[in-house]
């Protein structure tokens, strides 16, 4: 069999294992906690509707992407900027260090109080775990880019602008890449969690309601939204990462080679 056959093969195999595992396991449950995957799924269509989906997924999507993207402007600008300056770098370390250590969540009530409970508070919340991994990520690959390019880049007269966007970031773009891949997760994280704590709409809201309404195959139901949504994103950023890096890409498969 071809590898083009085997590498879809692959990646429906273990989610297919996973489902039917669960799918004969829970099928003779009669625990209200523990309800049948049948059950489950005929309640789907019924709870997530085009309305449920416009009023609670739409809005949890958009604060995902409002606070994703203010995170990466950020952490980018900054992870550059350290990451360039050894000064500024020795200043840096220690806070930064200091407020990576501080969990995300255990802001929530401290932003709270500075941005009340609206849409700010939530975007702020996934910013502010997002940021991390895509800073230190940045400062790592700004530091690791080869001497002997940016010497080259600046006998050439390349400096400045032209400097920083086609030697720095873009040698250090597959360690910002691998940034913005883990603050995704955490900023899906974070989402359901600001929702939980302080909102009228969004996933994590109606996955609680579900809960405290004692409604279990519909939280189950809002469970496997949040777990489709997850791995939409992951193949949404694979294609765009595919695409910015190709040129790696293309450099480590021809390595391989060789």
């Amino acid at each position: 069999m071809s590898r083009a056959l085997l590498r879809p093969l692959f990646v429906v195999a273990l989610p297919l294992v996973l489902v039917t595992v669960w799918w004969f396991a829970s099928a003779g449950s009669t625990d209200v906690y523990w309800p049948p995957l049948r059950t489950i799924l005929a309640t789907f269509p019924d709870v997530w509707t085009a309305e449920r989906l416009r009023a609670d997924v739409l809005p949890s999507l958009l604060r995902l992407t409002a606070g994703y993207a203010l995170a990466a402007v950020v952490g980018v600008a900054l992870g550059t900027v350290i990451g360039t300056h050894q000064r500024v770098r020795a200043v840096c370390e220690p806070v930064l260090e200091f407020l990576r250590a501080v969990p995300p969540p255990v802001l929530v009530p401290v932003i709270m109080l500075f941005a009340g409970i609206g849409d700010t508070m939530k975007i702020a919340v996934i910013a502010s775990g997002c940021v991390w991994p895509i800073l230190l990520n940045t400062v790592e690959g700004v530091r690791a880019v080869d001497s002997v390019m940016s010497e080259t880049a600046r006998s050439y007269g390349i400096t400045g602008a032209a400097r920083l966007r086609n030697v720095v970031l873009r040698s250090a773009s597959p360690q910002i890449f691998a940034g913005l891949r883990q603050a995704l997760s955490i900023g899906i994280i974070l989402m359901v969690i600001s929702e939980m704590t302080a909102a009228s709409n969004g996933l994590g809201y109606t996955i609680v309601q579900f809960q405290r309404g004692f409604a279990i195959p519909d939280m189950w139901t809002g469970i496997l939204v949040l777990g489709l949504l997850g791995f939409l994103l992951s193949v949404v950023f694979r294609l765009v990462e595919r695409r910015v890096l190709g040129w790696y890409h293309g450099q480590r498969a021809s390595s391989r080679r060789s």
